[in-house]
């Protein structure tokens, strides 16, 4: 692994102007073949999981699907006042006959009122699949604009899932502008603070922001293979610019350390092949942990988790690829730029001071008091942990979206004067085309028998395909998809209404329940299923890693306890804080009692990945020093003492990127952004300058085994006779 980057930062360095637009090139290449491929966005197919997925898919082989839809609400200005029936009716029809000659319209109802009378809708169906909607939904909401201008009197205004799904992008795209905002100002400042130099602090910057840009066209490529579920650009923002960063400043810390070191008589080409052989090695195992580690969520059957994946892998490889290419590069012409000033003032090129070890406090307690500082540390970060034993994990429905987000406000309005278009049960059923009457029956008796059951309306919609293979009953639930009641409904349905009806068709009759209540229950179900056999993976995967890296069975076993550590108690302050109400002021957020369903398993691949940059980068510091002749003593002190610094510097950059999350509308990128910033502090600051030195400093040289290498090199060093007893080394 050595000898790769190595040779790589060696040719580099030799051809910097090739190597810079070569780096160039590949940029503009990537992001060029990604919009000439364009992106393959996922579908309503692509989405479906559980019963309610197979449901779906029943329904669009009939062509019962659901179809994108917005309402438009009318009703007075005050809300409160009774609306003139001749009047809304009016404006009701005006709004249907602008909607009618839309080619982007597929239907229009009739007039719907309120029970109360103090509002109409008109519901509008949309052509084309669910998702599309957004894309089309513009003319709508003009014509929608163009009647409220004609009444301004009275309050016209859309709302409905493709209003609401432009809304999320909409808002999704100024946050990660304002995230931007925060986080590159504050990251340039920290890598000024650490190199007091403006061109070495700009370098990490611009090659994590071309990393950047150049995973978005691979990314678009990749897309033909796995579907863009639309996270991947979060992704590559919140990963890319932590690991682009971190990468680039590993490197850059390692060759300064070396310039330092050598008194300024290395050519800056030998101190970046010095770098390479010991930072370039941390980059290239750092990466690939991250990426194998992200890879397990494949594993989750989601095409939401696959987006991840994807995204995840693509920006820290090519996070790595810059570190090792372009980067050697930069460096030779800034040392090369460095020089020639110097010379023309006369005078040596300034050097940086040798670096010195430093022990903090932490690290000397630590060195005197090991088993004390590993019993506390363990049991505060268990203590932070227990809370994840009451986690809720819930799908986080439409309700919850920020009231900012375009069209939510007449959400709210809509659902309170016609509390049933809060939600909906479909039922399908697929037999032989002759059985359809008798299907048809069958699911009249359903509608009866749920007719006074509390989580619906009474009210029904019976549909049966062109073919009259599938035949679909679709029940109004005038409750939020996350409350009890709407939850309850649907085991009533599910176990109880349709066993008894539909259930006792005889022969070959498929049926399913679906629809936005069903899809609400069985994400979270979809996603505790797989949640075992990923993190087994991951916890495999971890394992795997470290003892390929270290040649450590032990190592390899600290490094799955210390993980699962972490992962645990940032997920464990995660529910504590988002479950409850405490902290709403304080994040700006209202609480659901629950946190997102795809947040525990994300997180939980992610901290994995990059607890292993920090883990990687520490005790390769600390196996430089045990194969110098060290004692496990000595080399665990200066290993971490010699990386403080920069796992100090690279955790602020990765807390500021994370934490700038917490900033966003969306409930599930604020829980995302909040644990990640707390375990990430964690890591850096408990983890590896307490927990990791205290278990190392009481295992001594048994933390290499079965490798035996620091053990002979300390031999060797110490002229011991090879029977030596090694037992107390250290």
């Amino acid at each position: 692994m050595t000898n790769y980057p190595v040779h790589m930062a060696r040719w580099s360095a030799g051809h910097p102007w090739r190597a810079i637009a070569g780096w160039f090139l590949f940029v503009v290449l990537c992001l060029g073949a990604g919009i000439a491929a364009g992106s393959n966005p996922a579908t309503s197919a692509d989405f479906g999981v559980g019963e309610a997925g197979r449901g779906e898919a029943i329904a669009r082989a009939g062509g019962l699907a659901q179809r994108p839809v917005e309402r438009v609400l009318i009703e007075h200005r005050t809300g409160g006042a009774a609306l003139d029936r001749a009047a809304g009716g009016a404006v009701a029809r005006d709004v249907a006959d602008r909607m009618r000659k839309l080619p982007e319209v597929r239907s229009v109802a009739a007039p719907v009122w309120s029970k109360d009378g103090r509002a109409v809708r008109v519901d509008v169906t949309m052509a084309g699949a669910e998702l599309d909607g957004k894309k089309h939904v513009d003319p709508l909401r003009a014509q929608t604009a163009a009647v409220q201008r004609a009444h301004p009197e009275l309050r016209v205004e859309e709302t409905g899932g493709p209003t609401i799904s432009q809304g999320v992008d909409k808002l999704r795209g100024s946050d990660l502008s304002r995230t931007e905002l925060i986080a590159l100002p504050i990251t340039l400042l920290t890598l000024l603070f650490v190199f007091r130099s403006v061109a070495m602090a700009t370098v990490p910057l611009l090659l994590a922001l071309s990393s950047i840009v150049a995973s978005v066209g691979l990314s678009m490529l990749a897309s033909h293979v796995f579907p863009d579920a639309g996270v991947g650009t979060n992704v590559l923002l919140l990963i890319g610019l932590a690991v682009g960063v971190d990468y680039t400043l590993f490197y850059l810390k390692r060759e300064r350390e070396e310039r330092a070191r050598s008194g300024g008589t290395l050519s800056p080409r030998a101190l970046v092949e010095l770098a390479a052989a010991t930072s370039g090695r941390a980059v290239v195992l750092s990466g690939l942990a991250v990426a194998v580690s992200s890879a397990t969520l494949y594993l989750a059957d989601d095409v939401i988790f696959s987006s991840i994946a994807t995204a995840a892998i693509v920006v820290t490889l090519v996070a790595v690829v810059s570190s090792l290419t372009v980067l050697p590069a930069l460096l030779v012409k800034i040392g090369a730029r460095a020089e020639r000033r110097a010379a023309r003032k006369g005078r040596t090129a300034a050097v940086p001071r040798k670096p010195e070890v430093r022990h903090n406090a932490l690290l000397r307690f630590t060195a005197r008091r090991p088993a004390a500082v590993l019993t506390v540390a363990v049991v505060a970060l268990l203590a932070l942990a227990a809370p994840l034993l009451g986690m809720k994990l819930t799908d986080m429905g439409r309700e919850t979206h920020s009231r900012q987000t375009q069209g939510m406000p007449a959400f709210d309005r809509l659902n309170a004067a016609f509390p049933e278009v809060k939600a909906m049960h479909q039922i399908v059923v697929r037999a032989g085309a002759d059985r359809a009457d008798e299907v048809a029956g069958a699911l009249r008796d359903l509608a009866d028998r749920v007719r006074h059951d509390p989580g619906t309306n009474g009210t029904y919609t019976l549909r049966t395909s062109a073919d009259r293979r599938v035949t679909s009953l679709v029940l109004p639930v005038p409750h939020y998809v996350s409350t009890g009641p709407a939850q309850e409904s649907l085991e009533r349905l599910r176990e109880r209404y349709v066993p008894d009806t539909v259930g006792r068709l005889s022969g070959a009759v498929e049926t399913a329940v679906t629809g936005d209540v069903a899809r609400y229950a069985d994400y979270p179900a979809h996603q505790k299923q797989k949640l075992p056999l990923i993190i087994g993976a991951l916890l495999l995967v971890t394992f795997a890693m470290t003892v390929w890296a270290f040649r450590s069975v032990v190592l390899g076993l600290v490094g799955v306890a210390l993980n699962l550590l972490s992962a645990g108690a940032s997920l464990g302050v995660l529910t504590l804080t988002f479950q409850g109400s405490w902290a709403e002021g304080l994040l700006d957020f209202d609480s659901t009692g629950s946190i997102g369903s795809r947040v525990p398993l994300f997180l939980f691949v992610i901290l994995f990945g990059l607890s292993m940059d920090y883990q990687v980068f520490v005790i390769s510091r600390i196996r430089e020093a045990a194969l110098r002749g060290a004692g496990t003593r000595r080399a665990v002190l200066d290993g971490v003492g010699s990386s403080a610094g920069v796992v100090t510097s690279a955790a602020f950059v990765m807390v500021t990127v994370f934490a700038s999350f917490v900033s966003l509308h969306f409930i599930e990128m604020k829980q995302i952004g909040f644990a990640l910033a707390v375990a990430v502090l964690l890591d850096a600051f408990v983890i590896r300058v307490l927990i990791l030195p205290a278990l190392m400093l009481l295992l001594g040289v048994a933390s290499w085994w079965p490798s035996r290498g620091p053990a002979r090199a300390l031999r060797e060093r110490s002229k011991a006779p090879a029977g030596a007893d090694l037992a107390n080394v250290g």
